[in-house]
């Protein structure tokens, strides 16, 4: 996959009366890149299929609503040529005079109009251990714009969320941490591989070879074409952009690879797989297989995000400098 220019710059030469003034002309301002900010109204636990896996008992769920010391609003902002949406989880006052650094959750799961309970949960963990969490909800969920392609042009929508940070004066755009569930972990490897400024990655239920899930006789098989279009003709190039068994060498950012042993949506091979592709290069990895979970760790949610942010930490005080090699 070839990554179009994320933020293309527009020069104007300013005229006035018909004559160029060309040792006045000023690259023209660009446009905000924050369109509207909204609370989120979240759904009742009831009405949220599956939310269970997020938040075992509505009164967990109920906490973490009702945790004052922090809001969760919707951003959207401008992506390319669209306005996507994401979720903004951060202090109810936020710090003066002082930049929070910053978690880009990127959420699992396909198109769907509201991921609001599964940010929620890792969000207010973050959040009590004194970060700022992004999630963008990538293009054609929430109603927004374009076509969700896991791994396409969608992949913009997270890079584009840099441009937020730097219109939030409490983010620290430098000090910034990529974790991704599920397909949101490809997203982050993705990203990795075109050179994302993170610091540290943390994936759990990570595809990390795409062949076999996109295969015959697979279950996404079916929904391929809608995902893809022109699939089954691009195939081998969908598989390949997407595997990050097949591009270790372009990883060169640390990474956390999580994964449940019991998982039946991803098995724990694609996170074995990609640590020992690591290994080979010498780059630097954390692997743990989380015995009897399933595909989110649900079990075990909150030792989940508490091995993420150690890991995030423990590159948090070196500045960014992707490691080559």
């Amino acid at each position: 996959m070839r990554l179009r220019s994320i933020s293309p710059v527009i020069i104007f030469i300013a005229c006035w009366g018909g004559s160029v003034q060309s040792d006045t002309a000023r690259p023209a301002e660009a446009p905000p890149t924050i369109l509207e900010v909204k609370p989120v109204t979240f759904p009742a636990y009831d009405a949220y299929p599956g939310i269970s896996r997020y938040a075992p008992t509505p009164e967990e769920y109920a906490q973490a609503i009702g945790d004052r010391r922090f809001v969760m609003e919707r951003v959207t902002y401008r992506s390319d040529d669209l306005a996507v949406h994401a979720y903004l989880y951060r202090p109810a006052e936020p710090p003066k005079g002082e930049r929070l650094p910053v978690v880009i959750f990127s959420r699992g799961s396909y198109v769907r109009d509201d991921f609001s309970p599964e940010v929620l949960m890792p969000g207010n963990r973050l959040a009590r251990l004194g970060y700022l969490v992004v999630a963008p909800m990538f293009r054609g969920s929430g109603g927004a714009q374009g076509h969700d392609e896991m791994g396409g042009a969608d992949l913009h929508d997270l890079f584009n969320v840099v441009h937020v940070l730097k219109e939030l004066a409490y983010a620290d755009s430098d000090r910034v941490f990529l974790y991704g569930e599920s397909r949101g972990g490809i997203m982050c490897l993705m990203a990795a591989k075109h050179e994302f400024p993170a610091r540290a990655i943390a994936v759990y239920g990570a595809i990390t070879d795409f062949g076999p899930f996109i295969a015959e006789g697979s279950a996404a098989r079916s929904l391929a074409p809608k995902i893809w279009p022109g699939f089954p003709a691009n195939e081998a190039e969908i598989a390949e952009s997407r595997s990050a068994i097949r591009w270790p060498e372009r990883i060169n950012v640390p990474v956390m690879i999580m994964n449940g042993g019991v998982d039946g949506d991803v098995s724990p091979l694609n996170a074995i797989q990609l640590a020992a592709a690591l290994e080979s290069l010498g780059k630097p990895y954390e692997l743990k297989i989380f015995y009897g979970e399933k595909h989110v760790l649900s079990g075990r949610a909150a030792e989940r995000d508490e091995d993420a942010v150690r890991w995030f930490r423990r590159f948090d005080a070196q500045p960014f400098s992707p490691m080559k090699g």
